[in-house]
């Protein structure tokens, strides 16, 4: 049981857990403390938006493992991929939900401000972590530079997810319920690029600042 909890314990920091986990508490403790001093609960879809973002992140560890009990089983892997990159925008699009700060009564703005900056980070940062772990599993199947062809990949369709998500109100689990139309607003834009400039501009605009936070996380000279 003991060794066990160390193997868990292990294969958890190597994921990053403790301080998405840190990053995740301080946020919703100050969430729960403008609660308790404005007696509303402005700003609570933050909560279900951190809340998504862990999706993709739980499914990042879950591939791990499965691919650490089977490296040769890449196939294993398609269904929780699919499914990572699926609910993947969900983490760094609580970024945009600076769209709904103002001064509201009772609370300072300063409050507002580092309460959603804490909420911004523990999501961009599950999203980073989870995926330097599917770019891990990926380089080890196809190597280093189609895995970079992955990276750029996710990027440009999670900033076009985050189009969907904030503009559109598209969700994720509506690619089950009504993929026609999300794919009709996908495909649209596609066919008529200067007619939907706005899509083009948030797509590029949320996949560079994602690749650069990604490349600032992951391009460094490893320790001797």
């Amino acid at each position: 049981m003991t060794h066990r909890l160390h193997q868990a314990h292990r294969f958890l920091m190597r994921q990053s857990f403790y301080p998405l986990l840190l990053s995740t508490l301080l946020a919703t403790t100050l969430f729960a403390g403008r609660v308790y001093r404005s007696r509303n609960a402005n700003y609570a879809a933050l909560v279900w938006n951190l809340f998504l973002a862990w999706i993709p992140y739980l499914i990042s560890l879950w591939a791990d493992r499965l691919h650490q009990h089977h490296p040769p089983r890449w196939w294993q892997l398609i269904i929780p991929g699919a499914l990572w990159l699926l609910f993947f925008p969900n983490a760094p699009y609580i970024i945009t939900d600076f769209i709904h700060l103002r001064e509201r009564p009772f609370i300072p703005l300063w409050y507002d401000i580092g309460m959603l900056t804490a909420f911004a980070w523990a999501g961009l940062f599950l999203a980073l972590f989870s995926l330097q772990t599917m770019q891990r599993l990926v380089k080890h199947y196809v190597g280093s530079a189609l895995s970079w062809v992955f990276v750029t990949i996710v990027f440009g369709l999670s900033g076009l997810g985050i189009y969907l998500g904030r503009f559109l109100r598209w969700n994720s689990w509506d690619m089950f319920f009504r993929p026609k139309e999300v794919l009709h607003d996908v495909i649209v834009p596609l066919l008529n690029p200067w007619s939907h400039l706005r899509t083009f501009g948030v797509t590029f605009l949320f996949a560079a600042i994602l690749l650069v936070c990604y490349l600032t996380l992951t391009l460094r000279e490893p320790s001797q």
